[in-house]
This record gives structure tokens, sequence and C-alpha cells, in this order.
């Protein structure tokens, strides 16, 4: 995006350990109602973790979570006894899990609760990773990355399918397929009644897209039924990329590329221990793998997406509907930015 994005800042190193004297960093988990965290806690807290993962331990968790969402709630009572298994407390409020922690990963799978649940965590001055999404529609997304912006603290999220060895490679455009001239991404789109249509899932597939195209779309339209959504980005140098959201076919990941030299084909899931290793390397040193900016236009992209089936189709300009997100935030918090 060419325009200003008025709540950033380049927030300076954060350690979320007191000058090295603490040899474990203590990590708190709120949310017990995904895989994320389960796959999180046995990675770290393995017998014999992988050497990227040492220093740090799970020492506490929250288990809530989505107290609404069935598929999430039913989660809940199993993930916490693996948590207990790995020497996990279980914490009886968010304030008590900070006590006991350095770092935090919300992972609380309902977005609708991770305003509440972030500013808790920023308002306590720890590094916080969000998993996905970062919040259930676009103005809770602004007002997380403006709190955290304010008290100067580290947050960071993303799909792990960002972090597929594929994905990263041909980003960079060093291999010999060269740059990334357009991509046709894909990825399941289930839709949760709760969240801004593609906020739910379809965000690993815009994930993906943007891993390979990086930011810079203006605008966007998106045509969509009962069996899938097909997403049309414009990018300002004029490249095009697109997502499609399926319901009804095969649930997989990935995408074509369109690159300089060839075409090839985009990476899929890969499990989740690169995100881990990126995180880890977060709280070490306080500096986010991925842009704020992009991960705002990312959001921005798929609430004009949102917006463009609302208006049948019709285009709809990214800068349009950042700007109306950020007013809605001024006028519910009485602020206005500089």
């Amino acid at each position: 995006m060419r325009y200003k994005i008025l709540i950033l800042l380049i927030i300076p190193l954060f350690v979320c350990f007191d000058n090295q004297a603490q040899k474990t960093v203590r990590l708190g988990i709120i949310g017990l109602d995904t895989s994320h965290a389960d796959a999180f806690i046995k990675l770290i807290n393995n017998e014999q973790p992988d050497p990227d993962y040492a220093g740090f331990k799970v020492v506490a968790a929250y288990p809530y979570g989505s107290r609404t969402i069935e598929s999430s709630i039913a989660r809940i009572a199993g993930y916490t006894e693996t948590a207990k298994k790995h020497g996990v407390r279980i914490s009886s409020s968010i304030a008590e899990l900070l006590q006991q922690v350095d770092c935090v990963l919300l992972e609380t799978n309902d977005g609708t609760l991770h305003l509440e649940q972030a500013t808790e965590v920023i308002n306590s001055k720890k590094a916080l990773f969000i998993d996905k999404p970062v919040a259930a529609g676009l103005s809770d997304v602004l007002a997380i990355y403006k709190l955290a912006e304010e008290k100067q603290v580290p947050v960071f999220s993303s799909s792990a399918l960002r972090f597929s060895s594929r994905n990263q490679l041909l980003r960079g455009g060093n291999g010999p397929e060269g740059k990334v001239v357009g991509a046709d991404c894909y990825s399941p789109c289930i839709n949760e009644p709760s969240h801004a249509g593609f906020f739910w899932y379809g965000i690993h597939g815009v994930e993906i897209l943007y891993t390979l195209m990086g930011k810079g779309c203006q605008s966007v339209s998106c045509t969509s039924n009962t069996d899938s959504d097909l997403v049309v980005g414009v990018w300002e140098d004029g490249r095009i990329g697109t997502f499609r959201g399926v319901r009804n076919s095969a649930h997989t990941y990935g995408g074509t590329v369109f690159c300089e030299k060839e075409v090839t084909q985009a990476g899929g899931y890969e499990g989740y221990e690169e995100l881990l290793k990126s995180i880890l390397t977060f709280f070490r040193t306080g500096i986010a793998p991925v842009e704020k900016e992009e991960t705002i236009e990312i959001y921005t992209f798929m609430e004009a997406a949102n917006e463009s089936i609302r208006q049948g189709g019709k285009p709809v300009s990214i800068k349009d509907v950042y700007r109306k997100a950020v007013s809605s935030i001024n006028k519910e918090q009485e602020v206005i930015p500089n």
C-alpha cells in the first residue's frame, strides 16, 4: 500500500527475559481449543526437544478458548489433559498466567476474543504471538496493533503456511524461477458466522498469496457462492494474484506461481515446526519475521473481499476499506492519530 499506515511504529529491540538471567524462557499459552496449542506444547516440552526449541518451556496455560464455537469447545478438555501431562500448569485466568511467564502465545481459536485477551497481555508488556486469525474483524486487528504501538510491545501473527520452505524460497525470487509475477493460491475456506468471511479459515490461502506476492494490492473483487470463493487482487505494479477458497472439494493448500522464467507450484502445509522456530526467534529478539504492514494488508484484503461480495462482486479499493476501519476504531476510542 502506498497510503500511510497510521498505527505502526518501529518497536525497539525487545527481549522477553531479563538480562539473560533466566536460563529458560517461560512461555504461556492462552487458549487450549486448537490443535496448534497442543502441537506447540508437545514440540517445546518434549523430553528431547529440537535444538531450535532449547531454552524455552511452556510453563502455564489458560484453557479458554472459545465458549461459543462448538468445534473449539469440544477440544479444550482433551488438550488441557495433554498440557498437564507435559508439565504445564493450568491457570484460572489470564492475569494468573501472566504472573508466571515471560512471553505469550495467544492460541485461542475464536478470534472474537483476541482483542480482549491481547489487550491484557500487551498491557503487561510481554511479547505476544497471535495465532491466526489476528482477530475476527479488521477493526479489532487494527486496534490490537494500535495498542501494541502505544505500549511498545512486539506483536507477531502468521499462518503456518507462510513458512513452507517452498514459499519462502519463491518469495525471495532468488531461485531458478526468478521473480514472482503472479500467483493463483487456494485453501479450505470454511465459514464461521462469528468471523468476517475469510477471517476464520481463508486466512491460510491468503497468507500463501501474500508470502509469494508481498504487499501492495490496490483493489479486490470477489465472486462467491455456497461452494467456493474466488478473489482477484490487482497489485500497484500491475501484477494479479488470486485466492480460491474451497468448501466442496478436497481440503488442501497450495497454488500455481507465475515467475519470470517458469511456472511452478507453491508450497503447502508442512507442519508447525518452521512457524514455531520463527516464533521463538521472535521471542529472543523482539523482531517480527513478518512486517506489521503486510499482516495488516492481509486482513484488509480479506475485508475488501467481503465488501466486494456485499456489492455483488464489484472491485473494492483496499485503501477505502482500510480508512473505513481506521475511522471506526477512532470513533470507538475517541482518538484521532496524527
